[in-house]
């Protein structure tokens, strides 16, 4: 993960030379370097986006190395697809998702792992390890509540609301700007403007970030739910999803996707693929194969697909 990152700056800076360990660096996300290091240094515990894990499960079969030990991959941002969290442990991955944000100093929430998960069958197990899960000890509160009545959301795994710090280690307030401070403390909390649903067993899960639910005809649509169901489909690499322009709807799904070299698929069979297992407003109005566009660091620029999917939304049909 990038230094100027916060987990790198907490977990390898703090914890490592304390318990005398070694700290591995790359200059590049590159697979093979990662597989390398990992094999010919031990490396026992790596921090990385979801998008490294299919970096490396994506890499040419030449650039995979095997290795002796379980690693311990730590990862935060989007919630990876519960089908990658399966190929993570099948490579020899143990995946813990954290959550957190710059202004809770990073991770403030982890997903514990609850040994009675062990008897679950694999796909249930790859969906609790999904989830961003419960507080860290240091953090006061956590709650995913109504932002506009600021009351707790029912904890049934379905009804949406607001992710909701309160603590410690959450920000004092922005620096000299009272106005965007008073904004993002409304009630109290602080909002993180995430959206989830809170699990009976008191573990949250996000469903996707406020700017990202694509509102089509009046229904709230979860872009990480139609990114799931793409990434169940075995030719689909890489995939994104954001709100395209609709006269009619206002908005509908776009999905921009990377297929594994040597698939080939249509975008009417993609799309046939996400209505089997999505109701049939939630499935993709388009979807676009081609390269996705990334950070020097991997990540998805959703920003940019948004001003495609808008071009090709005013394009004629």
């Amino acid at each position: 993960m990038p230094r100027l990152r916060i987990p790198t700056l907490t977990w390898p800076r703090n914890r490592v030379p304390v318990q005398a360990g070694t700290q591995v660096c790359l200059r590049w996300v590159r697979a093979g370097a990662i597989y390398d290091a990992i094999a010919d240094h031990g490396v026992t515990h790596l921090c990385g986006a979801p998008v490294v894990m299919t970096t490396l499960l994506n890499a040419p079969a030449g650039q995979k190395r095997s290795f002796p030990q379980q690693v311990v991959f730590n990862t935060a941002a989007a919630p990876p697809p519960e089908t990658v969290l399966r190929a993570m442990a099948e490579a020899g991955f143990s995946v813990t998702h954290l959550y957190g944000l710059t202004e809770t100093y990073g991770p403030a929430v982890v997903c514990e792992w609850n040994p009675a998960w062990d008897a679950l069958p694999a796909p249930e197990q790859a969906a609790r390890k999904a989830r961003q899960g419960v507080r860290y000890l240091s953090l006061d509160d956590l709650a995913v509540m109504d932002p506009d009545t600021m009351q707790p959301v029912p904890a049934d795994g379905r009804t949406l609301g607001e992710v909701m710090f309160r603590g410690n280690n959450v920000m004092k307030g922005y620096l000299k700007n009272p106005e965007a401070t008073a904004e993002a403390f409304a009630g109290g909390w602080f909002h993180s403007g995430d959206l989830a649903v809170m699990h009976p067993d008191g573990y949250l899960q996000l469903k996707d970030r406020s700017k990202d639910i694509i509102i089509s005809g009046g229904e709230n649509i979860s872009s990480i739910e139609i990114e799931e169901q793409l990434y169940r489909h075995p030719a689909v690499a890489i995939c994104a999803v954001v709100a395209m322009p609709s006269e009619k709807w206002g908005e509908t799904p776009c999905a921009f996707v990377e297929l594994h070299e040597g698939h080939e698929l249509t975008e009417a069979a993609l799309i046939a693929h996400c209505r089997a297992g999505l109701a049939g407003y939630k499935s993709p109005a388009r979807v676009v194969f081609g390269a996705l566009p990334r950070t020097s660091t991997g990540k998805i620029q959703k920003f940019a697909l948004r001003a495609r999917a808008a071009e090709l939304a005013q394009a004629p049909a």
